[in-house]
C-alpha cells in the first residue's frame, strides 16, 4: 500500500496523541527509544515506540554534521554512537537520556577512514570499526564517560571489510570481507583492546564473489548467522567458542522464488527469543523470515513480506513483538508487527524519517 506525505504527517499527529496519552497513562512501554540514521540529511531521528498502539512516536532530530550511517550502542545503553562516513571521518558519541530518549553531544573523535560498521567490546571500553573502502578495521579507546577516543590500532585487511563484533565472552572478534570471501577471526585482549590474528586466521566462504556481508551469533553462541550481499545466501555455521573457529553447517537463499535480477542483501537479526532470523534485501524490497530449528540451529523458510523501499538496515524490538525496517529510498521506516505464533512479519505501519535512513537501534530502559 502506498501512502502521501500527508498520509505519513497525519500518521505522526496520531502517534503523537497516542504516545502522551501513553505517558499520562504510565505505560512503561514509553520507555523504549528508537534511533534511525539518516545518511542525506546527516541527522539522527529519535522516535519513542508505544508497543500498545503499535505506534512511533517522534521525538527529536538531532544532527551530526556528516553522512550518518552505522550506529551502535554501549554495552550499558547510555550511548549512541554515530559513525559518519563524509569527512572527515569521524563517530559521534550521544549520551541517551533514560526518561525522554533525547540525545546529548559527548564528543567526536576521529575514524581512520569510511566505515561501514561499527561495534563496542563487552566491556564498553572500545569501539571497533570495518572499513569497506579501506580494506581494514580499526579499534578506538572509549573513555569513562563514554566518548569514543583515539585509534588505537589499525589492520589491514582482505577487500571490502564490511562487519566487525566481538562474540560474548569478548575472547575473540570477527569481521567479513565483503571482497575477499571470508571472515577473520582475531584474538581480543580486552585490558589492551589489541586484536592478534588467531591460529585458524580465516573461514572462506563459498562460492566466490558472494560477498558476505552482515553476521549475528545466536544467544548461547552456539552458531552464526551469515547473510551474504551478492548471491543474498545465508550460512548457518558451527562457533567453537572456545577456539574462535567456525564450520559450515547450512547455505540456504533469502530470495523469493522466481525471483529475476541482481541480488542485494543488506541486514540480518535474530529474534531475542532466537526462534526466528530475518534478513532484508534491496532489490525486492522485502524481508525474509526463517524458522532456526532449536536442536540443531538449521533455517526453515517462511517466505517473504514487503517493507520500506530498499531497506538497508531494521532491528527487532527487545520484546519481539515488532520488527522496524528502514527504506533509504522512501525515507521513512515501517513498524512491521511479528505473529507470535509464526514469528513473520506483518502489515506495517509506516513513519517519516530523514532522508536516506539505513541504519535502527532499539533501546529498551526501565
Amino acid at each position: 500500500m502506498a501512502f502521501s506525505h500527508q498520509d505519513l504527517s497525519l500518521r505522526g499527529v496520531a502517534a503523537g496523541i497516542g504516545a502522551a496519552l501513553a505517558l499520562l497513562g504510565g505505560e512503561a512501554s514509553a520507555a523504549t527509544w528508537v534511533y534511525v540514521a539518516n545518511a542525506d540529511s546527516q541527522d539522527v531521528s529519535v522516535f519513542a515506540l508505544d508497543r500498545a498502539t503499535a505506534t512511533l512516536t517522534p521525538v527529536e532530530t538531532v544532527p551530526v554534521g556528516g553522512m550518518a550511517m552505522p550506529m551502535a550502542v554501549s554495552p550499558d545503553k547510555r550511548v549512541l554512537y554515530v559513525a559518519l562516513r563524509s569527512q572527515p571521518f569521524r563517530v559521534v558519541s550521544l549520551a541517551i537520556d533514560p526518561a525522554s530518549g533525547k540525545l546529548r553531544k559527548l564528543g567526536e573523535a576521529a575514524l581512520a577512514d569510511s566505515m561501514a560498521n561499527i561495534d563496542t567490546d563487552a566491556t564498553g571500553r572500545w569501539l571497533f570499526a570495518a572499513s569497506y573502502g579501506g580494506h581494514k578495521i580499526t579499534v578506538n579507546s572509549i573513555g569513562k564517560d563514554g566518548a569514543v577516543g583515539a585509534v588505537q590500532q589499525l589492520i589491514p585487511t582482505a577487500p571490502n571489510a564490511h562487519a566487525i563484533h566481538a562474540d560474548a565472552a569478548n575472547r575473540y572478534v570477527l569481521a567479513t570481507s565483503l571482497g575477499g570471501d571470508n571472515l577473520s577471526s582475531w584474538r581480543f585482549d580486552a585490558e589492551t583492546g589489541r586484536l592478534s590474528a588467531n591460529e585458524a586466521a580465516l573461514t572462506t566462504v563459498a562460492p566466490e564473489k558472494s560477498g558476505p556481508r552482515h553476521f549475528v551469533w545466536d544467544q548461547p553462541q552456539r552458531r552464526l548467522y551469515l547473510l551474504n550481499e551478492l548471491d543474498a545466501a545465508v550460512h548457518v555455521m558451527d562457533y567453537a567458542a572456545t577456539r574462535g573457529t567456525l564450520r559450515a553447517v547450512q547455505r540456504t537463499t533469502t530470495l523469493p522464488p522466481g525471483f529475476v535480477g541482481k541480488p542485494w542483501a543488506a541486514d540480518l537479526h535474530l529474534s531475542p527469543d532466537g526462534r526466528t532470523l530475518y534478513t532484508s534485501e534491496r532489490t525486492t524490497s522485502t524481508l525474509s523470515s526463517f524458522r532456526v530449528d532449536p536442536g540443531t540451529g538449521r533455517l526453515e523458510a517462511l517466505g517473504q513480506v514487503p517493507t520500506e523501499k530498499t531497506p538497508r538496515g531494521f532491528a527487532v524490538d527487545p520484546s519481539g513483538r515488532f520488527l522496524i525496517a528502514a527504506g533509504q529510498e522512501s525515507h521513512s521506516v515501517s513498524l512491521h508487527p511479528i505473529d507470535p505464533a509464526t514469528g513473520v512479519p506483518g502489515t506495517p505501519k509506516r513513519f517519516a524519517a530523514g532522508k536516506n535512513p539505513n541504519w535502527v537501534e532499539i533501546v529498551d530502559l526501565p
